[in-house]
């Protein structure tokens, strides 16, 4: 997928998401494979005043580049404000979401509200458009904001006539949130209506997915949230099944603990020890979730008091693992937990 200032490939694009989508999770999906990432989704009246808050959320080294900022916003004063302030730090792509489905952002007519007046949104994107130069700007959209209000043509059409240089769509509408299956069939629609890359979002947790998804819609790539969540290997593995038409299967157990335990001490030398050590928890967890006594695990990685006693956790659990310790989990019955919510084991 080729933008204004670089070009993609085949690469995949790793969603922001609030709370994940911090520099360590970025580095390690970019390691394994993934084209672009994003920064968490940041106020566009944050960056232009200044607040401190807003400046970590969207803070990233050259080393991660091409790299991505997602702003929300409703004005295009602080829209066009921030793309100019975000021009200084040269990311290469910047995003405005009209497409977050949650109440605390919709309320205040941002993220996915926006989409109840696409002439409204179009000059929001034309805003950003003016003064962005050779940053790409994208737009996330969903389908509408209910079944009875699906205008996803119209606000693919109006986000290309805006001067967007692409477009990713999340196949749900703002009220299924995150449930319910996404509906694939609307990306084709919206292929066949606009003439700028499209790119496809929505429970994408295989590789084999993501690519039946761009096959049947004739999308240009895909953006992936919770499926990269403890899962960085879905990128190498769908890199390897397109250049080589063979996916190279479920990493094994020491994999998936290497990984961990390079996120957990990226994790470490980027945050003080006690800040540090709450982020690793659900991040450790989401690495081993496919794996059996997943329950047990996260009670202890939940207790543990810093990133060098989670790390031991790690290792005592890849023991127990490789001598069959624990039960058989109902992995169906995790995996769905997962999939309605991702922090499935507070559940219990």
């Amino acid at each position: 997928m080729k933008l204004k200032n670089f070009d993609l490939g085949n690469k995949l694009i790793v969603a922001p998401m609030a709370d994940v989508s911090d520099a360590p999770f970025r580095k390690i999906s970019k390691e394994y494979g993934a084209g672009l990432t994003y920064t968490p989704m940041v106020s566009a009246k944050g960056v232009v005043e200044g607040d401190f808050h807003a400046l970590r959320l969207f803070s990233f080294g050259r080393d991660e580049k091409p790299i991505g900022v997602q702003l929300l916003g409703n004005s295009p004063d602080y829209l066009s404000g921030a793309v100019q302030e975000l021009k200084n730090y040269k990311p290469d792509v910047i995003d405005i979401n009209c497409g977050c489905p949650v109440e605390k952002v919709t309320k205040h007519n941002l993220g996915a509200q926006l989409l109840d007046d696409p002439i409204y949104m179009g000059k929001l994107i034309e805003s950003m458009v003016k003064v962005a130069g050779d940053i790409s700007i994208s737009v996330k959209l969903r389908l509408g904001t209910s079944d009875g209000k699906i205008n996803i043509l119209e606000t693919s059409k109006i986000a290309q006539e805006s001067g967007a240089s692409f477009i990713i769509v999340h196949t749900r509408t703002k009220n299924k949130k995150y449930k319910e299956d996404p509906d694939w069939e609307w990306l084709r629609k919206v292929k066949d209506t606009v003439n700028i890359p499209v790119v496809g979002n929505g429970s994408l947790f295989t590789p084999q997915d993501i690519k039946r998804m761009i096959a049947e819609t004739g999308i240009d790539s895909a953006m992936i949230a919770r499926g990269a969540l403890g899962n960085p290997f879905i990128f190498d593995r769908y890199n390897k099944l397109c250049e080589t038409g063979i996916d190279s299967g479920e990493p094994e157990i020491d994999e998936i603990a290497d990984a961990a335990i390079k996120h957990s001490k990226l994790l470490a030398r980027e945050y003080s020890e006690v800040i540090a050590t709450i982020k690793a928890r659900k991040n450790i967890v989401w690495y081993f979730k496919n794996l059996d006594g997943i329950m047990f695990f996260a009670s202890k990685i939940m207790r543990a008091k810093s990133v060098n006693e989670q790390i031991e956790i790690i290792h005592d659990h890849v023991k127990n693992l490789k001598q069959k310790f624990y039960p058989k989990d109902d992995r169906e019955l995790i995996d769905q937990k997962f999939k309605e919510r991702v922090l499935f084991w507070l559940d219990e």
